[in-house]
């Protein structure tokens, strides 16, 4: 695919089309369309010294440079929104068929992905306890407390939760690299299971559909509903999450008592130890409070 424009408000309608039709979430559509429409903007308002941007592989590369360093100084903008607005003008030079600018991308500083803070647990697993729905509080404690990902949830049959008086286990039979695992459960996901078990054996589906989870119509649910059904949890005690940000939640207890990074790895299904290792980096509150640990009382 090729176009050719040396009028960026063309460009970015005729781009605002063409990205409607995209697979792309909604959020990414918007965010994209925002983005390039700020850099169509400044391409409108600048003169072009080395060529047409819209056109030439090298006038782009210089106007998208000129760009980035625009919106780190004028706009004071972080490393990871200057690397989005770049994502996103790289998709709009794709487009146009003049492929991905070069351009460096922002060093971004390491930190341990976002986990719900103690006191939030706390106030999101009593949540949980107030939910009317056997089914909601079996999906939201399940992942909770394994750290499965929301695909593997939803994919999840009936014959791969086993649980016995003192122990039980979730088998994710095809995780990320279609790899197996067997991830053990505690004492408040049992139970959680074993109440949603009962009640959908006493109405079991017609067309004896296998999947642990089901819909209102019997059919299994999707990883959309898994995940609304977690965000709507979250809503009832002020807090914005997702089925990931209880992945993450899991994940980061682990190694923050002290369990060994080769087990958490087994039991998030990761294949790199490196993956495994940023849930031991400090977060945005680990650094204000070392910072505030070292005053000097005078």
């Amino acid at each position: 695919m090729s176009h050719s424009f040396s009028n960026p408000e063309k460009a970015l309608s005729a781009y605002e089309t063409w990205l409607e039709r995209q697979p792309l979430s909604e959020n990414t559509r918007r965010t994209y369309s925002s983005q390039v429409s700020w850099y169509c903007d400044y391409l409108a308002g600048r003169q072009a010294k080395h060529g047409e941007p819209l056109n030439d592989p090298h006038a782009r590369d210089y106007a998208v440079r000129d760009y980035k360093t625009y919106i780190k100084k004028k706009r004071r903008s972080k490393p990871s929104t200057v690397n989005l607005a770049l994502a996103a003008i790289d998709h709009f030079y794709r487009f146009l068929g003049l492929g991905d600018a070069d351009v460096r991308r922002e060093e971004l500083p390491q930190q341990a992905p976002r986990a719900l803070e103690p006191e939030q647990q706390v106030a999101f697993l009593r949540a949980i306890e107030r939910c009317p729905s056997t089914r909601d509080q079996a999906i939201a404690v399940l992942l909770f407390y394994t750290g499965i990902r929301l695909g593997e949830c939803a994919n999840l049959d009936m014959d791969d939760v086993r649980i016995s008086a003192r122990k039980g286990v979730v088998i994710i039979r095809s995780g990320k690299g279609d790899a197996y695992r067997e991830v053990p459960l505690n004492a408040q996901a049992r139970k959680a299971l074993d109440a949603w078990l009962a009640e959908r054996g006493e109405n079991p589906p017609k067309d004896s559909e296998t999947a642990l989870f089901l819909n209102r119509r019997g059919q299994r649910l999707s990883t959309r509903s898994i995940d609304t059904v977690v965000r709507k949890q979250g809503r009832e005690v002020g807090l914005t999450l997702s089925a990931h940000v209880l992945r993450h939640t899991c994940l980061t207890n682990l190694v923050r008592k002290g369990h060994d990074l080769v087990l958490v790895a087994e039991i998030a299904g990761h294949k790199r130890l490196e993956t495994t290792r940023r849930y031991s980096l400090p977060s945005e509150k680990d650094r204000a409070a070392a910072m505030e640990d070292i005053q000097v009382e005078h």
